[in-house]
Formats: structure tokens, sequence, C-alpha cells
């Protein structure tokens, strides 16, 4: 006699079967190997190297400047110099969690903790220069501790850079498996998937109250089960981490036991917040006996860090300004002698604190083109307020070049000098898009506008303007020292392709 569980075994063994296949599908799409630690690897050979060679460097200036001829006692001496600075460093640097996989290619932060761990050292180390009084120490330590952290910053660069190139190939990424309900799990994915990351979301979990079911897919990320079988499902797909939105379902115990079943198999646990556009150093975690209180610092538009700010754009200008002044002047030669009219366009801008002021730039387009409003009037290709054409005939031969190159931009370092503009910023804009603003695009005018910014850097005249939008809000309120130098470093790859340039 068949019964209905008869019946149902085949089907379910065929469901498990294809679960299975689904689960293979997905660890050989995306699993490529550990990575994580074969990058480690390579972060550690390069500081060693770098290091090494710094303290090398200096040991040599060190002979030079100090000693007048070579002895045992001062080849021991250096030599001794040399192994403490190395292993003093690279302690430092491990000390510091340089090689956390969790900043790996991930904004500042990598570059802040490099930086940190090489210049903890500078005093203890001075110190010791003091008390053991070794003729040229000194300076051993001046050549050394300045030209190895250049170094390690550039060296990390490079290995980003690699690692970039990487994940553009689909690999070097963490496995990601999220839980949580239906539309916030497709938010994450959205951010995570569809945007370039280091994340990739391979697998969906959610409650069983959500009407989804294990098979289905959400933007096509399989759900592979509920609550009840996160754990299980992360370590069967090969996630690195497991992804927690939190809900009604998902409650401090859940999590409590879905941590500790991830334990055993190595797999991370995070907490996804609601915090759009908040970066890292503006959130502080603190624990209260049973739960977790979750510090967001609100944005600061004035102190110390904006005096900071501003001493370092106008040294930075400043000396930019002397390094490109042949450079300018042939610029500006050649737009004299090309088109009839000022070498200069002068227009108002909207800076700080919704200030105007006179902006300047090499003049790229015809003689009165900001006042052609058959034109200006006409069909745009720009997005929201922004008016932009990708084939403006307005601008002249030599403009097209400027702008390819960004070199009608030089002038702005004038503005900084005055302290109207910084050296990164939110883009300047024109009074007339500044009338039609809405209350949080305001935002980004509470810091001076810049030569570059992240809107440089992500795509310029490509952008659409709620993208634009975002990202100058997020940098007036996020921005960081090391920030501003990594846009600097990328708005040189940025003019050197072009990208969206026009």
């Amino acid at each position: 006699m068949i019964t209905v569980s008869d019946i149902g075994q085949p089907l379910r063994s065929r469901t498990a079967a294809l679960r299975a296949a689904r689960l293979k599908e997905v660890r050989d799409s995306f699993r490529a190997g550990s990575w994580q630690t074969s990058y480690r690897r390579r972060l550690v050979r390069t500081d060693v190297v770098v290091v090494v060679a710094a303290a090398v460097a200096a040991a040599v200036v060190r002979g030079v400047v100090v000693h007048d001829h070579v002895t045992p006692w001062v080849l021991g001496d250096q030599l001794l110099s040399v192994v403490v600075l190395v292993t003093a460093w690279l302690g430092s640097l491990w000390a510091a969690r340089a090689y956390d996989v969790r900043v790996f290619a991930s904004g500042p932060a990598e570059y802040q903790r490099v930086f940190d761990a090489s210049w903890r050292l500078v005093a203890p180390l001075a110190l010791l220069a003091l008390l053991l009084a070794r003729p040229g120490i000194s300076l051993f330590l001046l050549v050394a501790v300045p030209t190895g952290v250049v170094a390690l910053l550039l060296g990390r660069w490079l290995c980003r850079e690699w690692l970039h190139r990487r994940r553009r190939e689909g690999g070097c990424v963490t496995l990601v498996l999220a839980v949580g309900l239906r539309d916030q799990v497709e938010r994450l994915v959205h951010e995570l998937n569809d945007r370039p990351s280091g994340y990739r979301i391979v697998g969906v979990c959610v409650p069983t109250s959500d009407d989804i079911r294990p098979g289905e897919e959400i933007l096509g990320v399989p759900v592979l089960g509920d609550l009840r079988t996160a754990g299980t499902m992360a370590a069967q797909v090969g996630a690195d981490c497991v992804a927690v939105s939190g809900s009604d379902a998902i409650t401090a115990d859940v999590v409590r036991r879905l941590g500790w079943e991830l334990e055993p198999v190595g797999v991370d646990l995070m907490l996804t917040a609601e915090l759009a556009d908040v970066a890292g150093p503006r959130i502080t975690v603190t624990p209260e006996q049973s739960v977790s209180l979750l510090h967001v610092d609100a944005p600061r538009f004035t102190g110390p860090r904006y005096v900071l700010k501003s001493v370092v754009d106008w040294t930075g200008a400043a000396l930019i300004t002397l390094l490109l002044l042949p450079l300018m002047a042939v610029v500006a030669l050649a737009v004299r002698v090309t088109s009839r009219g000022p070498v200069l366009f002068r227009q108002d801008r909207v800076g700080r604190d919704g200030h105007t002021f006179e902006m300047l730039k090499f003049r790229s387009m015809r003689q009165g083109a900001d006042r052609e409003h058959t034109v200006l009037t006409g069909p745009s290709d720009g997005d929201g307020v922004l008016f932009k054409l990708h084939d403006d005939p307005r601008i002249t031969p030599v403009g097209r070049v400027l702008r390819r190159l960004s070199l009608d931009e030089l002038p702005q370092l004038f503005n900084v000098l005055a302290g109207q503009m910084s050296l990164v910023g939110p883009r300047p804009p024109l009074p007339a898009e500044v009338s039609r603003y809405e209350a949080r695009v305001r935002r980004r005018l509470r810091v001076k506008p810049g030569l570059t910014g992240l809107w440089q850097v992500g795509g310029r005249s490509d952008l659409s303007w709620e993208e634009g939008v975002r990202l100058d809000v997020f940098y007036a309120e996020n921005w960081t020292v090391f920030g501003d130098l990594l846009i600097l470093a990328r708005t040189a790859k940025a003019v050197v392709t072009g990208r969206g340039a026009y």
C-alpha cells in the first residue's frame, strides 16, 4: 500500500538534492580559496621589505655622516640599530591590527592604522636613543621613520590597487550569508552585490513568517533556509561571515545562539546597522551590562580639525602652485593665442555656509558662452539641476584638451590660497543650483567646496544628481585627513583616465 509519506519521500529527496546542487554552484562560483591569508602574507612581505630598506638606508646615511671609518664596533652598532628598529616597527604594525582582514582596501582606516603604528615608535625609540647616547642615533631615526612611513603607505596603496583589480575580475571577495526580513536583505543585496564591494552575498535566510520559501531567490541570491538553519547554511555555502539585520523575529537570543553555532566553523558574525552614509570614525560601541549601545557622533563643522584642514589646504596649495606655475603659464598662453577672450573665466559660486565667491578657471569655451540662452535652455545631458552636454558646441578645441585633463581647474588653487575653497571638498555649485536645493542637499554647504572630491574620483559628470549629492554630503559629514590624502591620490588616476570629463 502506497502512503502519502511514500509519495512525499522522493519529492523531499529531490528538493534536498537540488538544494545541495545549488549550494555547490554558489560555492564554485564565488569561492577562490583563502584569499585573506594570501593577501595578508603579501602585506607582511611588503612591509618587511620596506621597513628593512628604510632601516638600512638610514644606517648608511648615519655611517657616512657620523663615522669616519668602519670598525667592527661600528658595524655591530649599526646592525643592532637596524634589528631593533625593524623588530619594533613590525611588532607595532601587528599590535595596531594593520593586517586585520576587516580593513583590507576599505577606505582610509587601513592607512590610519599604518600611520598610527609607525609614529607610536617615535617617542619610545627617541627616549631609548637618549638613554643609550649612541652617536648619530637621532639622525638614524630622523631618516628611517619618515622614509619608512611614506614607503609603507605607498606599499599599501599598491597592494590595494592589486586587490581592487582582482575584485573587478570577481575574485578576492568576502562571502556573506544575509539573515533578515525580505526588504532588509534585498537592500543589503543591492548595496553589496550591485556595486563594487569587497563583500558578496551568496545566500539568504529569512524568518518563517516571511512570505518566501527556500529554493526561491531574492535579486538573484538563493534563499537557503530560515533562522533555525542559518548557522548550518553558512557552513555549507562556505560563507566567511553572516550579516544579521534586526527585526522582531530576530531577537537577542536568536543572535546569541547563531553566534554559538558559527564559532566552531570559524564564521564571523556581523550586525547591520541602518546608518546611511556614516563613516566608521563617528561610530563607537559601548557595552552596558546586557546591551551594547551604538554611539553616532554628530558631524562637527568647526574646531581644531577644521583649523588643521585649513593649514593643510593652504600649505598644499602653495606647494602645488609653485610646482605647476610653468605648466599654468603654458596653458594660459595656449588659451590666449587660440581663441578670443580673457584667459581666465570668472564665475560666481556658492561656498561654505552659502557665501558667494568668484571662482577662477582657465577659459575652455568661447567668450560669452555662459550667456548663450539658446544652448542653456535646450536639452541637457545632466541630471537633476545640473546642465551638461556631452558635445557642447561652445567648447574650444584647446578647451576640450584642458577639460579632458582637468587643467582648466588649476586656477582654483588661487581660490584655495584665498581661503574660499579647499583642496578636497564638495563640488562648488552655482547660485541657481543652490536656490533649488532641498534641506538635505544644503548639508554640502557646511564645508568649503573643493578643487577635487568624491564627485571627481567617483565619475564626475557621469554621476547622477542623486549620487553626486550623496557623495558630497557624505564627505561633508565624515571627512578625515587620511581620507583627503586618499582622494587626492585617486584624483590623479581620474585625471589620467579622463573618466566623466566633458
